[in-house]
């Protein structure tokens, strides 16, 4: 096995918390190595796809049937096409327990960059709420901070990787440091004047989305094009991810080692000192083991992934993390319950379509139990992501009559989806499967996390309520669904080593710092105490980059070692 000591700090994973951690360190003079179990994919020249209309897309981007059956889990969930894919886990190579414990949808990315190149980029600021929430319950896992301690944080990230969206001063939904909004379509204003006026109190307001509206000269990016292909990677820098953002800022330091294709399988730990000695990877293209020591670790590999990297790493023989001292690892595992849509046509506005292709629509913010009302049968909230469109007519008949009608719109229609919070329940958990083991010989994991009754709840009121909105702002045909609930879904994972102030109810303390190992920082979705109704990633950011503050102000001094 090699063993390697040429680094200040290592961080694992690259999304948007390893991007922002590397980006962070080597701009305060760490030497940095960034592991990432992904294939390489370098900004633009990765993009394979980028910009290219359907025709030019295999199987015009449509996933094949006997693809999605054999290979790719996920495509069977409506999140991998053609032009994607190479951006994703194959799930077939890289398993997980799927077929035991409750039914969850571990969606993964497979490339350098992590979700961030495949992101949705919603993003919104929690509330001063929502980190009072679980105290306010009366439900274990206070939160060791509170809005106030992450907000200059909120600020900083969102300077620099540019949000539009619309100030509303809203206290429940916290205005961000904005570029313009993506402006609504004539639809859009129109439901936004008449929902507002039939519900006083709820609101319709633009989209906040890591998509610029200006562009950012000083970090070689472009405003949004408006082309809708996000998914597929954005030359243009337009939307944050790793590769166009903190990446580049990263290796402009030259501090920055990046290895992909590295499958970081556990880490090292000296009891005596309590501190991680050593991360251990496996070359994924050679099959060779090494270990890398550090002074300071920072693991962002997403929630699953790293609670699976801390479970796995034990004493020889033993089946007890070194950071499982509180029972509480691989616990309180949540994630955003949703698939309840509804949708209607919109009357009139026939001489009007739009213009482009807008990467974002509107948000209907939580309207349900703010300010201590829980006078509705569940606790917490939700709120609708949403959008106007006109398609293009379906085709009818052939030849020339079906060319002219291909020429026609069909009417206005809206449509929207819920997204409500899922209360953090210590049964709802992932651990390792005692008999089966991946490729690299780590064990598999196992999710038994469940929706219980309270989302549930929370989901059938979303539909009633979001009916009665659509219907009373004056839309027509109004319908609603309700799909199967599973966590995963949603790819907004939390939880699995929470933050909090007492080592014997938690992992990690208010600065994402490991109780058990003063060099060890998780700042994913793991370190989550609860997860709010929004977005989480500018969240994640945030608490990224003040844990590398303090990683930093406490460790070292101006830069390299203490």
């Amino acid at each position: 096995m090699v063993s390697t000591n040429r680094f200040d700090a290592i961080v694992i994973g690259s999304g948007v918390s390893g991007g922002f951690a590397a980006k962070e360190l080597t701009e305060k003079g760490l030497r940095v190595l960034m592991l990432d179990r992904g294939r390489m994919v370098e900004h633009g020249e990765g993009y394979t796809y980028d910009g290219k209309p359907a025709y030019e897309i295999p199987a015009r981007n449509i996933m094949p049937a006997p693809l999605t059956d054999s290979d790719y889990f996920i495509a069977k969930h409506g999140y991998v096409a053609p032009s994607n894919r190479e951006f994703y886990n194959n799930d077939r190579l890289n398993p997980y327990a799927y077929d035991e414990g409750e039914k969850f949808y571990w969606i993964r990315p497979g490339a350098v960059g992590g979700k961030s190149i495949i992101w949705g980029r919603w993003c919104f600021r929690w509330s001063p709420e929502d980190f009072e929430a679980n105290k306010r319950d009366g439900i274990d896992g206070d939160w060791p901070i509170r809005y106030d301690d992450v907000a200059p944080w909120y600020s900083y990230v969102e300077k620099y990787i540019g949000v539009s969206g619309s100030r509303e001063n809203l206290p429940y939904l916290p205005d961000s440091e904005f570029q313009p909004p993506i402006p609504m379509n004539v639809a859009e204003k129109w439901l936004k004047q008449g929902l507002e006026t039939k519900f006083p109190g709820r609101k319709l307001i633009n989209t906040r989305l890591s998509n610029m509206t200006e562009d950012k000269p000083d970090q070689n990016r472009t405003k949004c094009q408006f082309r809708n292909q996000c998914g597929n990677g954005c030359s243009f820098g337009a939307y944050f991810s790793t590769q166009a953002v903190t990446l580049p800022a990263a290796r402009a330091t030259g501090r920055l080692t990046l290895r992909s294709d590295a499958v970081v399988t556990s880490l090292d730990y000296d009891a005596a000192r309590k501190r991680v000695t050593g991360v251990r990877f496996i070359d994924a293209k050679t099959g060779q083991a090494e270990t890398v020591q550090a002074d300071l670790v920072f693991l962002c590999a997403s929630a699953i992934a790293s609670t699976q990297i801390l479970l796995n790493s034990r004493a020889p023989g033993s089946d007890r993390s070194y950071f499982d001292a509180s029972g509480t690892l691989g616990r309180y595992v949540m994630d955003h319950i949703f698939r309840v849509g509804i949708e209607g046509e919109i009357p009139g506005m026939d001489e009007f379509i739009e213009y482009g292709r807008r990467p974002g629509g509107v948000y209907i913010p939580r309207f349900r139990n703010i300010g201590g009302d829980e006078g509705v049968g569940f606790r917490r909230g939700y709120g609708y992501q949403g959008s106007a469109r006109r398609d293009v007519a379906a085709p009818v008949g052939f030849g020339a009559s079906m060319k002219q009608g291909l020429r026609r719109y069909g009417p206005w229609r809206f449509s929207m989806g819920a997204f409500g919070e899922c209360l953090p329940y210590a049964d709802n958990r992932v651990s390792l499967h005692p008999g089966k083991v991946d490729r690299f010989g780590v064990p598999l994991v196992r999710f038994d996390v469940r929706f219980r009754d309270n989302e549930l709840r929370m989901m059938a009121d979303a539909r009633i309520q979001g009916e009665a909105m659509l219907k009373a702002a004056g839309l027509t045909n109004v319908t609603s669904s309700e799909k199967e609930h599973v966590p995963g879904d949603a790819i907004h994972e939390m939880g699995g080593a929470r933050m909090g102030r007492d080592p014997n109810r938690s992992v990690l303390n208010e600065w994402s710092q490991a109780h058990a190992a003063s060099n060890l920082y998780v700042t994913d979705g793991a370190q989550m105490a609860s997860i709010s109704c929004v977005n989480p990633s500018l969240t994640f950011m945030a608490l990224t980059a003040r844990a590398a503050d303090h990683a930093v102000r406490t460790s070292f001094r101006g830069g390299g070692r203490a």
